[in-house]
């Protein structure tokens, strides 16, 4: 079994928390070394992963031990520094959000494909078994024709951090943004859907959002409603399907969906004179007896329990998204196995971003290049 040796940029939360958290436990991976800028984080690291700690991120790039560079340095910095390692031959996981532009997006994609490394990025919810559901129960066409299909990543919070500044390339929905909207493209389907946004700043310190609607659209495509809000005092991480032969509602530990079998149905025809009861007083439309199946999921008590939150941190050992993705990401470093998430697939999400952003005048009217404007510090 081949190791493949990572060098982490970042001991934040996503660095250390998620990241080195997980490859400590997973003995195909060796964390050799980790930069941060800050003397107690590179302390942890050294006590906690065993491995190497240097203030500057430019010296992991000088190595010629490591296989794969995790970059999870601060938001805002995520295209600089993906840039110097791809320049520097290595193959890249970047943290979300990738980018605030196309543009660089496909700067970094020319970056990948002119050095011929690895590039991926870290949207490991598409790996969350909730997710997996709703795609499965959707597949399988009970439903009928999807209509619409709304998703809720809402909660209650004030922040006052850096993840709340434009120029970090901050607000909702860039902080946890990537994680539902990355599931909302899969399911919309291929193509650039028409964006439809609204934004608003509720309770946060910083110049960014944190209350976002979100409406994606296109014909033959389901209509897409999708919330990220810090305002909402009844926490709710949910779906909601709505199809033409039944629906889907449930959170990301529990679902239930029920729909009716078109060819046991009774037939239905239109009738343009005003309907009536046996007595000729007027009516409603009645008589309709469907037969309706549920279905219940996880259909038993071996399923884990609800924290009552979203955490992208739950990295489970066996399994579990973060486990899912580096997986994916090994099969792809060790057998050149083609990436389930692609940086093209998220290039699309960073357009929707994009849009959105420039349909927040209020908000967004007068921002800069994040990228540009912030120095990137080592």
């Amino acid at each position: 079994m081949k190791t493949v040796r990572v060098g982490i940029i970042g001991q934040g939360r996503s660095g250390r928390d998620i990241h080195a958290r997980y490859l400590k436990t997973d003995a195909r991976f060796k964390i050799v070394a980790v930069a941060d800028p800050i003397p107690l984080r590179r302390e942890r690291a050294i006590q906690d992963f065993g491995c190497e700690a240097v203030p500057d991120y430019s010296d992991l790039l000088k190595r010629k031990d490591l296989d794969l560079i995790v970059n999870s340095s601060m938001s805002h910095q995520h295209v600089p520094i993906t840039l110097e390692a791809f320049k520097a031959g290595f193959n890249v996981l970047c943290e979300k959000p990738l980018a605030s532009r196309v543009k660089d997006v496909d700067r970094l994609i020319a970056a990948s494909q002119k050095c011929k490394r690895v590039f991926a990025i870290y949207q490991q919810a598409r790996f969350a078994p909730y997710f997996q559901q709703v795609q499965s129960v959707i597949k399988s066409g009970v439903l009928g024709r999807i209509v619409q299909i709304n998703i809720h990543f809402n909660g209650f919070g004030r922040r006052w951090d850096w993840q709340t500044l434009q120029d970090h390339n901050g607000g909702n929905l860039m902080n946890t943004g990537p994680h539902p909207l990355d599931q909302a493209l899969v399911l919309f389907g291929e193509g650039m859907p028409t964006v439809h946004c609204f934004m608003d700043r509720a309770n946060t310190c910083g110049d960014a959002e944190d209350h976002v609607k979100l409406l994606l659209s296109g014909e033959g495509h389901p209509l897409i409603d999708l919330e990220i809000s810090s305002c909402c005092a009844y926490p709710c991480f949910t779906y909601h399907v709505y199809g033409t032969r039944g629906g889907l509602k449930g959170t990301q530990t529990e679902m239930n969906w029920k729909y009716f079998k078109e060819n046991e149905a009774p037939k239905i025809k239109l009738i343009e004179t005003p309907l009536a009861k046996p007595d000729g007083t007027p009516s409603y439309c009645a008589g309709d007896q469907l037969t309706w199946y549920d279905v219940k999921w996880p259909s038993d008590e071996s399923a884990p329990k609800s924290t009552g939150a979203y955490s992208a941190a739950a990295a489970p050992t066996q399994g579990g998204m973060t486990g899912s993705f580096y997986n994916m990401l090994y099969k792809t470093l060790t057998r050149g196995t083609a990436l389930e998430i692609t940086p093209e697939q998220v290039r699309r999400q960073i357009a929707v971003i994009e849009l959105c952003h420039k349909q927040a005048p209020a908000i967004y009217g007068k921002r800069k290049n994040a990228t540009a404007k912030s120095k990137v510090k080592r």
